[in-house]
């Protein structure tokens, strides 16, 4: 990929001299959903898909994006001097996004700079193509600008700022943490109340993680994403009457259930419900895989699509379809809908002797009830976002 990003540059820019190549992952999380803006843990990995990035400073005060994937749009181009978000500047409101949210800290660029991207994150489906976008910006600009005091996590926390308040959607910290820390082999075991994490190794001797796309396509900040964070929210507020705690992911189910009538609403309790169950079981997930049981792990995935399609109601009738079809091939360790919801794509682990069978049930199922394909990708965990050698 660095040949073609490299001449597409040369094609746009006139030459190379001076740029940089870069390199964000996307990511899938393996349990633990929607529970990142509730104060609980997940369990998220970074992924070898992901978006590579060029890019070189300017002597003006003029920005360039462009995006390989979306060559209609053309150059993007903005300025240091009106860092604000225009409908027409599109997919770019991302990486301008993060500029905005370095200024925010007191470090806004001092010249401009050109960028061209391109990834291989299928566009809306939930594998974190815009934290992995924001976080490759904040690389880029960490390293471009020479900006030493900004950590990996400042960078994921930026990107989440930058998504938050410059484009709308009040997402949690779990996508740029990811992205920004990602380790090859690894899943992350975050407290997203903290901030406090350790690498699990995930050893699968005998499956792989496959990700099916489901090719219904969200949009998050159009879709009830903010709506269920609020409904979150309400929630905690209405337990806090009774209750000293600071988020939902303060407690387990024993105290949830005692205590749930305060919460009045039958709705916000079910998002509670999910939001404290779900953290239970995402730490229940990380000691079964430390110990070696991956069939209680898969379990423990299994439960959580049920709660995020009965609880939360964040999964549509294709998600569902596809997990219900997973569920019944023999080999299938565990699968669940995975990312924000709406549409997107499920997560399985599959026995290596079962994967053609699952394909084939899972990619036959689906096209015969809908009419068209899902798609299939078998993934690798990999790094987090860095700098590449030219």
């Amino acid at each position: 990929m660095k040949e073609q990003l490299t001449a597409k540059f040369q094609e746009l820019f006139g030459s190379t001299e001076g740029t940089r190549l870069y390199f964000s992952p996307g990511r899938v999380n393996l349990i633990g959903e929607h529970t990142d803006y509730n104060g609980g843990h997940v369990f998220p990995c970074a992924l070898t898909l992901g978006t590579y990035g060029i890019a070189r400073k300017r002597k003006d005060r003029i920005m360039h994006f462009y995006s390989m994937n979306l060559d209609s749009f053309g150059i993007v181009e903005a300025s240091l001097d009106d860092l604000t978000n225009k409908e027409v500047y599109d997919w770019a409101n991302y990486p301008l996004g993060v500029v905005w949210a370095f200024s925010k800290r007191g470090y806004l660029p001092d010249t401009g700079f050109d960028m061209v991207i391109w990834g291989n994150i299928p566009n809306g489906s939930g594998l974190s193509s815009s934290a992995s976008l924001e976080v490759l910006t904040g690389v880029i600009l960490k390293d471009l600008f020479e900006i030493d005091k900004l950590s990996r996590t400042d960078l994921a926390l930026i990107g989440q700022y930058s998504e938050n308040n410059f484009n709308g959607c009040n997402c949690g910290i779990m996508d740029q943490f990811t992205v920004a820390m990602g380790k090859k082999d690894n899943a992350i075991f975050l407290d997203t109340a903290t901030l406090n994490f350790e690498y699990a190794p995930i050893e699968l001797d005998d499956a792989k993680i496959i990700i099916t796309n489901s090719k219904v396509k969200h949009n998050l900040v159009d879709s009830k994403y903010n709506e269920r964070r609020q409904e979150c929210a309400d929630a905690l507020a209405a337990l806090q009457e009774e209750l000293d705690i600071n988020t939902l992911g303060d407690l387990d189910m024993d105290i949830f259930d005692k205590f749930k009538d305060v919460i009045k609403d039958p709705v916000k309790t079910k998002r509670a419900k999910h939001a404290v169950a779900e953290n239970q079981r995402t730490i229940e997930a990380v000691k079964a895989l430390k110990s070696g049981d991956i069939i209680r792990f898969g379990k423990l995935m299994n439960q959580s699509h049920v709660s995020l399609r009965d609880d939360y109601e964040v999964s549509c009738e294709e998600i569902d379809l596809l997990v219900d079809l997973a569920w019944s091939v023999p080999g299938v360790i565990g699968s669940r809908i995975t990312g924000g919801g709406f549409g997107g794509c499920t997560v399985s682990i599959v026995k290596n002797d079962a994967i053609d069978t699952f394909m084939k049930t899972v990619g036959n199922g689906y096209k015969e009830c809908f009419g068209y394909d899902a798609d299939f990708y078998t993934v690798e965990i990999g790094d987090g976002a860095r700098k590449l050698d030219n």
